[in-house]
């Protein structure tokens, strides 16, 4: 679908966009996974051309049925980045054929590298510095890797609540950073509150981090969908948000929209142009559709250059 088809869908469906949101949202990326995609019957008639689409790896999904997604994906003209769990990677073979499948049947380029969920490794990877310090998205020629960030601290990584452990590993990533060719990011957890994200972002800054940051944002959903989530995914003081939300009965039974969150950032971006944050990623936790809908009417109808 041509992008000024996006621009009258979302001009016809919800009237005049906040252009200060619009320009946040420009260049967004979103996430699926095989099983979630197949429910998908056209991607675009709901991706603007060029959309980033990370591709979540679950334990337990095999290697076929996601490189299959992510040559479904490359089909139809998106960027594909699948995500590469440290923890669930047996070998430095595996990892070489995973990149070997990928390539060969998708020409992926772009990939996420973490640790995974996964509590205890299936074999000799722990951590993403492991799959970077294995040279072999290097030796690949990928362009595009990307890193987790944790605006709120990972209690899986550091168990006393404080963020040592995750401040240790960016500094590493910032310092690996400069010695490979491809383009690094961080790709965060999602969170519901403004304010910490920012204050976590210029800490970076700060710090001596300036990998650029895309900002995990929960995409429209019920919210008991979305307490669940945040509670299985550790978020931490944002979760607030819903919790506060979810006490005012007038909006309990309604579904939770990013507006709030994603205003305030925009509101922030455009006050100060070098703020580290550069895209939004979105997680679909309410659905693809729904998501991807919600973007298109307010402003997500382009996307930037796949090298952004």
């Amino acid at each position: 679908m041509a992008l000024l088809n996006f621009k009258k869908r979302a001009a016809v469906e919800n009237g005049p966009v906040n252009p200060t949101v619009e320009a946040f949202l420009q260049g967004y990326s979103i996430e699926v996974m095989p099983r979630t995609a197949e429910k998908v019957e056209d991607f675009k008639a709901l991706l603007p051309e060029g959309t980033r689409v990370y591709i979540a790896h679950i334990e337990g999904t095999p290697i076929e049925d996601m490189v299959k997604t992510a040559k479904r994906l490359a089909d139809d003209g998106y960027p594909v980045m699948p995500h590469f769990p440290a923890r669930i990677i047996k070998d430095a073979a595996t990892l070489e054929n995973w990149i070997s499948m990928y390539q060969g049947e998708a020409g992926v380029e772009q990939a996420l590298l973490l640790a995974g969920g996964v509590e205890k490794p299936h074999g000799d990877f722990e951590s993403s510095m492991q799959l970077l310090e294995s040279g072999l998205f290097d030796k690949a020629g990928f362009k595009r890797l990307h890193v987790a960030g944790h605006p709120e601290g990972n209690k899986d990584i550091d168990p006393d609540g404080s963020t040592k452990n995750v401040d240790d590993a960016l500094r590493w990533k910032q310092k690996f950073s400069e010695t490979t060719d491809a383009e690094m990011a961080l790709a965060t957890q999602f969170a519901f509150d403004a304010k910490p994200i920012i204050a976590w972002a210029d800490g970076l800054k700060e710090a001596g981090i300036d990998l650029p940051i895309h900002i995990g944002i929960a995409g429209p959903a019920k919210l008991q969908t979305l307490i669940k989530f945040a509670i299985a995914c550790g978020v931490g003081p944002s979760l607030k948000v819903l919790q506060k939300r979810a006490m005012d009965v007038s909006k309990l039974l309604l579904p939770y929209e990013p507006t709030d969150v994603l205003t305030e950032l925009a509101n922030h971006k455009a006050a100060n142009p070098d703020f580290n944050i550069t895209n939004v990623h979105f997680f679909p936790l309410g659905g693809i559709k729904t998501n991807a809908t919600w973007a298109i009417n307010n402003g997500g109808a382009s996307a930037k250059p796949a090298n952004s």
